[in-house]
Order: C-alpha cells, then sequence, then structure tokens
C-alpha cells in the first residue's frame, strides 16, 4: 500500500481525490505507524478540495458522495495520537476558510458532523490543539450568515436549545493566554452580527447571559489590578512599572472597545445586560465611592484611575442610557454610594503633590451660598505667588461627605492635585462632548451662542445649568433626567438619605470652578491648558453674557502673570523670550480651539514626566529657563481667553512688533556684523575689542579680544584671535550667550572678570512632539564658568560696562517688540 501511494500520479486530479479517500477508508486505527499518511492525507484533501472549488465542481461532488467528512469523524474517533487531531482541525479549518461556493458551506455545516467536532473533547492541556481548535471555531463563526447560522443550531418549538459554537467559545473567554481571548471575543461578535432573532433571545437567556456579567467582572479585576499597579508605582518608579501600567490600560482599553462592538451589534437586551452589569458591578460600587474616601478603606480602586476608567467609559462605550445615568448618578451625594459599598466617608485629606492613590489630597469643602454660588477656599501658596490672585474666602456650613458627585469633581478641578484635576477636567469634558448627555453640563447646541445663554443665561433668579431658551425643552429635559433619577432608585437601589438632590444646580458652578482652576498655582500648565479648552467651550462671545466676577478673576490672573512676564524681559532667557511666546501661542491656540481635548485619557495616570527639582540647582539656568516657559504658557492662555471673552477674533501669531535693523552706532555694527549675528570663524573688526586671557583647560592659557555685542532680541560674549596679517582685524573662536551671563568683578582680583555661560537654547522646547506618558526624560544641561583677566583694572571695568549696557539694550529691545502683546487692553 505505501508503494503505491507514493507513485506517480497527477496531483491536482479527481483521481487522486479518490484514491486518498479511498486509502482513508481503509485505516482502521491511527497509530505511530501510519500517522504520517493519515497526516498528509488529510493535508491533500485540504489543498485538493480548494483548487476544486475554483477550477471544477466536481471535485466537491465526489467529497459530498463519498461522505468525506464522516470520514474525517472516524479517524479522529480512530486516533491515538494528538498529531492528527491538529492535522484533522486545520483540514476542516482550511476548507471552511476557503470554499467560496455557497452550497458547499451548507454542506459543511450540516449532518451534525461540524457539531460533533465542536463538542468533541479534546486534550485541551496541549496548548498547540487549542490554539488550533479556537482558530477551528473562529473559521465556523467567519461563514456565519443567517442561512449558515440555521444548520448550526438546534431547535424546539421553535426556540433554539442548543448552539454549539457559542457556548464552547465562551468557555474560553477568560483564558489566560490573551490570543485565545481575542479569537473568542471575534467569534461572538462574528455570531451578534448575524442578527438572527431566535439565536440572540438564546444568547440573552440564561445561563448565556451569564457571560456578560462575567465578562464584566472580568473587567472589574482588570480595573483593580490597575489600581494596584499605579498605587505601587510611587515606591517602583523604572520604566518596567510604566510598561506594566501601559499594558494594563491597553487590556481595559481593548475590553471597552469589545463592549462598544458588542452593544452595536444591536440587540437590545445584550445592550441592556451590560450597561447594567457595568452599573452595578464596577460603577456604582467601586468608582464613584473612590472618589472620595477614608485614607484606610480597603476599597480596591483608588481616585485616580476611578477617574480615568469614568473617562474611558463615557468615551468608547458611547451608549446614552449609560452616559445618562452616569450623569444622572453625580447629583447624589457622595455617600449615598459609600454605604452601599460599605466605604466610610471622611472626605480626602492633605496632600496636594500625592501620587498614591491610598493617600487622599487635601480639599476645603465647596459650599453653596450668597445665591448658590459655589466656593472653594484656596490655600495660601508660597510659590509663584505674584503669578496669580489669592483665592475666594467660602463660609463652610456642610462637610465634604454631603456633596454631590459632581460639585465633588469640581472641588477637585479647584484643589486637586495634578492627576486628579486632569482626571476631572477630562470626564467633564467627555460629558460634554456626549451627545446625549444630561446632568452635569448643558446639552451641545447646534449654535455655540444657544450653548451659552443655556449654561450663562441673562435671567435672575432661580434659572439653572440645565435651563434651555424654550419652556417645552426645560420641561421635556426634566423629564428625561427625572426618569434617570427613578431608575437609579428602582433598578439599583442607590436611595439619596434625608433630602432629595436637586437637578437644578447653578449655573455658575462650572464657570466658577474653571476660572478658579486658571488662578490656580499649583498646579501644572498643560493641566491649565486643558481647563482653558473647556471653558472656551463654554465662554460667551460678548463679555456681558459672562459674569463681572468672572471676568475679574481672570483679569486679576491676567495681570499678575503680565508683570511676572515683563521681569523676564529683564531675565537669563530673554533672547528666546519672544520664541518661545511666538511657539506656545501656536500651540496654545491649536488646543484650546480643537474640537476634543488634546489628552488620552490614560495621560490621567502618566502625565509626561518632567525634571525633579532635586536633579539641577535651583540657581541654574535651567531651573530659570523651566520657569520662563511655564510663565510664558500661563499667560498666552490667560491672554488668548481675554482676547475671547472680548470678542475678538484670534490671530495666527501673537502681536509683536517687527525686528529693526542694526543702529548705526553700535558695538555690532563698528565691529562688521550684520542681523544674523557671530559665528565661531567670523571676521570681526578690533573697535571695542578689549585684550585678555582665559584658560579652558588647567595650565593651558589663550589669549583673546573679548567683546560683548547685541543685534537687536540677541546678544553674545565673543572670544576672537587676532589676525596676524591684518591689524585690528579677528577670527571669532567662541561666542556665548550674553543673556544670564550675570558678570562679576572678583573681590580680591580686580582684573579678573566672572561669567556665567548658559546653553544657548533649552532641551525641552527641542523634546519629542510624541513620546509614551510617563517615561518623557528631558536632559539638563550645566551653566559654564569663565574667569577673563585682563590687563588692568580699567580694562576689566570697561568690560563690565560694554556687557551690561549690551544687556539693556537687548532687554529693551525684547521690551520694545513685546509692547503690543503686553498692552491687551482690559
Amino acid at each position: 500500500m505505501w508503494f503505491s501511494f507514493w507513485r506517480s500520479r497527477d496531483r491536482f486530479s479527481l483521481d487522486e481525490l479518490r484514491y486518498l479517500t479511498n486509502q482513508l477508508q481503509k485505516v482502521q486505527i491511527v497509530n505511530d505507524v501510519n500517522k504520517d499518511f493519515v497526516i498528509e492525507a488529510l493535508r491533500s484533501i485540504a489543498e485538493l478540495l480548494t483548487y476544486g472549488d475554483q477550477h471544477d465542481s466536481s471535485f466537491f461532488e465526489f467529497f459530498m458522495e463519498k461522505q468525506v467528512m464522516g470520514e474525517f469523524v472516524r479517524i479522529l474517533n480512530i486516533s491515538r495520537t494528538v498529531t492528527v487531531s491538529l492535522q484533522l482541525l486545520q483540514t476542516i479549518s482550511i476548507l471552511i476558510q476557503n470554499l467560496r461556493r455557497e452550497h458547499a458551506i451548507y454542506y459543511m455545516f450540516s449532518n451534525e458532523h461540524v457539531n460533533y467536532l465542536i463538542t468533541y473533547s479534546f486534550d485541551f492541556r496541549n496548548e498547540e490543539l487549542l490554539s488550533y481548535y479556537i482558530s477551528f471555531l473562529r473559521a465556523i463563526s467567519g461563514k456565519l450568515n443567517k442561512n449558515t447560522i440555521s444548520l448550526l443550531v438546534k431547535t424546539q418549538d421553535e426556540e433554539v436549545v442548543s448552539f454549539p459554537l457559542y457556548v464552547e467559545a465562551i468557555r474560553f473567554a477568560f483564558h489566560e493566554e490573551s490570543m485565545v481571548r481575542t479569537a473568542v471575543r471575534a467569534i461572538t461578535l462574528n455570531v451578534y452580527h448575524v442578527g438572527d432573532e431566535f439565536v440572540n433571545k438564546f444568547i440573552a437567556s440564561a445561563p448565556q447571559s451569564d457571560y456578560f456579567s462575567n465578562l464584566v467582572s472580568f473587567f472589574r479585576d482588570q480595573c483593580i489590578n490597575l489600581s494596584k499597579l499605579f498605587s505601587e508605582r510611587p515606591k517602583n518608579p523604572c520604566s518596567e512599572s510604566v510598561s506594566a501600567i501601559l499594558a494594563k490600560v491597553d487590556e481595559i482599553e481593548d475590553n471597552l472597545y469589545y463592549f462598544s462592538d458588542v452593544i452595536s451589534a444591536g440587540i437590545p437586551v445584550v445592550g441592556s445586560l451590560i450597561t447594567d452589569n457595568i452599573l452595578q458591578l464596577l460603577i456604582l460600587p467601586l468608582l464613584f465611592p473612590a472618589l472620595q474616601i477614608d485614607a484606610d478603606s480597603n476599597l480596591k480602586i483608588g481616585a485616580v484611575t476611578s477617574l480615568y476608567l469614568l473617562c474611558c467609559i463615557l468615551r468608547i462605550v458611547k451608549i446614552k442610557d449609560l452616559a445618562n445615568t452616569i450623569a444622572a448618578a453625580l447629583l447624589y451625594p457622595l455617600e449615598t454610594f459609600a454605604a452601599n459599598s460599605e466605604v466610610k466617608i471622611n472626605g480626602y485629606v492633605s496632600g496636594n503633590n500625592c501620587t498614591n492613590e491610598s493617600e487622599e489630597p487635601l480639599v476645603d469643602s465647596v459650599t453653596l451660598v450668597n445665591a448658590g454660588k459655589l466656593c472653594v477656599d484656596i490655600p495660601n501658596k508660597a510659590t509663584s505667588s505674584q503669578v496669580h490672585p489669592g483665592g475666594i474666602i467660602a463660609e463652610r456650613d456642610f462637610s465634604c461627605s454631603h456633596l454631590s458627585l459632581r460639585e465633588t469633581l469640581l472641588s477637585y478641578v479647584t484643589d486637586g492635585d495634578d492627576a486628579r484635576a486632569l482626571g476631572s477636567l477630562s470626564v467633564l469634558a467627555t460629558l460634554l462632548q456626549t451627545k446625549d448627555g444630561i446632568g452635569i453640563l448643558p446639552q451641545r447646541k447646534q449654535h455655540k451662542k444657544l450653548l451659552l445663554q443655556a449654561l450663562v443665561g441673562e435671567g435672575s433668579g432661580e434659572e439653572q445649568l440645565f435651563s434651555f431658551e424654550s419652556g417645552s425643552a426645560r420641561d421635556s429635559f426634566s423629564s428625561e433626567l427625572d426618569g434617570y433619577l427613578k431608575k437609579l432608585k428602582e433598578q439599583y437601589g442607590v436611595f439619596i438619605g434625608g433630602a432629595a438632590a436637586s437637578p437644578r444646580i447653578h449655573r455658575n458652578q462650572v464657570l466658577d470652578a474653571l476660572v478658579k482652576l486658571l488662578c490656580r498655582s499649583d498646579i501644572s500648565t498643560e493641566i491649565l491648558w486643558d481647563g482653558g479648552w473647556l471653558l472656551r467651550q463654554l465662554l460667551p462671545y460678548s463679555e456681558a453674557e459672562f459674569k463681572s466676577h468672572h471676568l475679574k478673576l481672570l483679569k486679576d490672573s491676567y495681570r499678575n502673570c503680565r508683570s511676572a512676564l515683563v521681569q523676564e524681559t529683564k531675565g537669563i532667557w530673554v533672547d528666546l523670550l519672544i520664541t518661545v511666546l511666538c511657539d506656545q501661542w501656536k500651540k496654545c491656540k491649536r488646543a484650546i480651539e480643537a474640537s476634543s481635548p488634546r489628552k488620552e485619557p490614560k495621560c490621567i495616570l502618566l502625565p509626561f514626566q518632567k525634571l525633579n527639582s532635586e536633579d539641577i540647582p535651583a540657581e541654574s539656568s535651567f531651573t530659570a529657563g523651566e520657569r520662563m516657559s511655564e510663565l510664558v504658557k500661563v499667560f498666552v492662555l490667560l491672554h488668548q481667553l481675554q482676547i475671547f471673552s472680548l470678542g475678538r477674533a484670534l490671530t495666527e501669531q501673537p502681536p509683536i512688533q517687527p525686528q529693526i535693523d542694526i543702529p548705526e552706532i553700535s558695538r555690532a555694527r563698528a565691529a562688521g556684523l550684520d542681523v544674523s549675528g557671530p559665528k565661531p570663524g567670523t571676521e570681526v573688526k578690533f573697535v571695542h575689542a578689549l585684550p585678555c586671557r582665559i584658560a579652558f583647560e588647567r595650565g593651558k592659557e589663550r589669549h583673546f579680544h573679548f567683546l560683548a555685542v547685541s543685534v537687536g532680541t540677541l546678544g553674545w560674549v565673543l572670544l576672537a584671535e587676532e589676525l596676524p596679517l591684518k591689524q585690528n582685524y579677528g577670527i571669532v573662536r567662541v561666542a556665548a550667550p550674553l543673556a544670564g551671563t550675570n558678570p562679576r568683578i572678583d573681590d580680591k582680583h580686580a582684573r579678573w572678570l566672572h561669567l556665567r555661560i548658559r546653553p544657548s537654547t533649552l532641551p525641552f522646547l527641542d523634546a519629542p512632539k510624541s513620546g509614551t506618558p510617563g517615561e518623557t526624560r528631558i536632559k539638563s544641561l550645566v551653566d559654564g564658568r569663565w574667569t577673563l583677566a585682563f590687563r588692568d583694572d580699567e580694562s576689566c571695568k570697561t568690560a563690565l560696562s560694554m556687557i551690561l549696557e549690551e544687556i539693556n539694550l537687548q532687554n529693551m529691545e525684547v521690551e520694545r517688540r513685546l509692547k503690543p502683546v503686553l498692552d491687551l487692553e482690559l
């Protein structure tokens, strides 16, 4: 038999298929002796049938006539080796995937052979066998439609009572191997998208419906693991911990996209099952209570992770019912959810710079005083007090535990640390963008004017944040909101203790919180920009529609920031001030005019890292440059918001004066320099140059001519070597920035002049535009020190005067060019 198997024969012929089938039928047991023949026969049959499907229909007719599928099942039952099972699953998978003729697929799925293989007791301890089995199921699911699916189910009284493909697939839904989980999800989605009414009913009934609650429970465990990784990161701040968090974030977001895909398949009952389970198993008992808890609580999810998850759920699972239920729940006191989850509420306690989720930062009581206006104390900060105005003094009449979740989010904005402020802003922004979201911000209007009128309408008394321009719309909205509040009580068991929480939240609260955020000095400028984006969505086009106390706070903050910026025109980095301002102007305009927030939710967990203050000395020019850059970002944001509030159009470039030519009477002109300035190798004339000596290496003193020059906003200190064949001329060998030189004559040697030489640029200005959150590292540059030795005391004093005069000219030019942008009419 073996000799005849290998005899020469046309490989792609019906005779070959007939021969292989006949040989298979003769096999009575599969063991180590004949397994190679059986495996090769199965592989060849799949190849021949695929060829015949495209070229000759008689191949598949023979396959049906000889009931080869039955032979496959028989071979599986008499096999004693796993390799045959592997080849059989691969063979049938190849057939199902490659057969194009509709009647061929119908035949493959009929006679219960496929269902028999699906339910066969394979030994899944073999990982390779499991992989082939899951591929087999996936191949079947890829051929499902309303006609073929009926061949794989069993019905009784017009109801589906058995669907092996689906039931066996979801057994592996939570397998430890991610590739298996991904394949199972693809199989289920293929089933859901068929849209068969009877199959859908089977899927949504017990015990199959348990899959959806198990799915959310699995997702909840992933969320708890993420929170644990985040809370442990301060103890282990290495790249491995960042990678672990990002990997878990990817898993969580993949899960949410799967939820979204399942719901979009259009099975209403399934959508409700997922929505209800997300609320009952995750959001109500874990995420909401985590926003404000006692530090000693055993709650498994921290506040920052909770904010991230809420933002992701709202962004990815875009379901009206889920978003509206979350928004309505934000009107409830926080203690309502804490009671349900048996978590003790005690506010969150001190630590504005806390990164461990078990440690909660201080938030002063947020109170409603003076016609319901939200007021929060801002602690008196010592740092950067020149930039921002002081806080608003609040009257406290109830504890934080009685705040609604919505007010808690606003308190994070006004007093939380960077992570909590960013997380709350992200949740607020997501709710604003949710097409049908209710309860926390005004609904989107087709015209921004209508949105603004709804938010900050000109009426008096008790007109609320939820007000609309027409009574019918307002009544419709209130009715919808009441429906969700009732649903929370009846379906999810959320009861309000004491007085019922009112959905009529004062229209100014959100604006108050955002304006106060922009007045904070203890928050990252990146987060201020995010707050600016959200405020820009709500900001009116005319000053009259924006409340006077909002404008006053913004103006006061802007004036203080402007004063600090004026001081920078005499600072260490004055030569880069205009460059940084123009660059940040374009970035800020793009950020706050964008249609959506610029940050992904993962940035809540892993903001881009800045240099630790311990890495560089406080007097370093790098520290001053970082401070200048942060100040410019705040100034540009407040300036652009001022322009928006005045109803003016925002220009592409900041309004600054153009550069002027070099004055005829100047050291730069006398030295023969043009507007491009000097470079090493440039020839200069020694009109004002002074001979000096300097040693860049120990014991190697060199002779130069020293010159300080300024060209517009730029300036340099130059060291030039005299040309031997050209009297009073030299070649520039060293050019260093003039700004920040901080010249000083030595106390003991009157001929020595000390200079600080800072880098020519700031490394973070050239940082890559994209990167992984939490992994950005900026290289710190060290300042240089020069000691110049002149011929006599008078030459040293002349050099000092030269430097100070050129610095003054440089500063005056920068201030002149910035005058239009600094003189915004308030």
